[in-house]
């Protein structure tokens, strides 16, 4: 069974990094755009940053300047590092990938089960 399995959350004081991994399990065919969305209590799943895979980058207005994101694509992993970290970073940060598999080659969006992210003195 297909899924994106995320890694790196966490608690971090104002100012600190942190640096999420996300993997894609399974028979991959391909994958196109994979990045980041993240969703604080009470707001909507709001864009942190994606990555085709030819390279191009999206990001939102508050992550330009402080997060980065890039891809493996040999390992179907997608990364995003984070500096500067905001308290008003505060939220789940979920994994998303418009994926492919091998079964029916169609291209679904798949979303990882979420990881906390926390920015606190």
């Amino acid at each position: 069974q297909r899924k994106l399995v995320e890694s790196g959350g966490g608690l971090v004081q104002p100012g600190g990094s942190l640096r999420l991994s996300c993997a894609a399990s399974g028979s991959v065919f391909g994958i196109r755009t994979m990045g980041w969305y993240r969703q604080a209590p009470g707001n909507q799943r709001d864009l942190v940053a994606t990555m085709s895979s030819g390279g191009s980058t999206n990001y939102a207005d508050s992550a330009k300047g402080r997060f980065t994101v890039s891809r493996d694509n040999a390992e179907n992993t997608v990364y995003l590092q984070m500096n500067s970290l905001k308290p008003e970073d505060t939220a789940v940060y979920y994994c998303y990938a418009d994926l492919a598999a091998y079964s029916d080659y169609r291209f679904l969006d798949y979303w990882g089960q979420g990881t906390q992210v926390t920015v606190s003195a």
